[in-house]
């Protein structure tokens, strides 16, 4: 799984075969879910209230730098890590 990046946690994962729409792959512990990039809304999955709300406003203040790890992963390069949420 590229890891993009991880706080508190939680795992940010991209995937170089993956479909549209954008989005990008959470884990934490046992649950999983899908985050629109978009949208900033969740696809799927059984996160708690408390770590969806961390990866949102992890990725509100990221944006650019998912929509360009997207464009990455489209093209079949290397990630770039993205900064945690502090």
């Amino acid at each position: 799984m590229p890891e993009i990046s991880r706080f508190f946690g939680i795992v940010i994962a991209m995937y170089h075969n993956d479909h549209d729409p954008p989005h990008f792959h959470v884990r934490y512990g046992e649950a999983k879910s899908r985050v629109s990039i978009n949208e900033l809304s969740f696809l799927d999955g059984g996160l708690s209230p408390r770590v969806r709300g961390m990866v949102i406003e992890w990725a509100s203040q990221h944006l650019d730098e998912l929509r360009r790890d997207w464009t990455l992963a489209k093209e079949r390069k290397p990630l770039e890590r993205i900064p945690p949420l502090e």
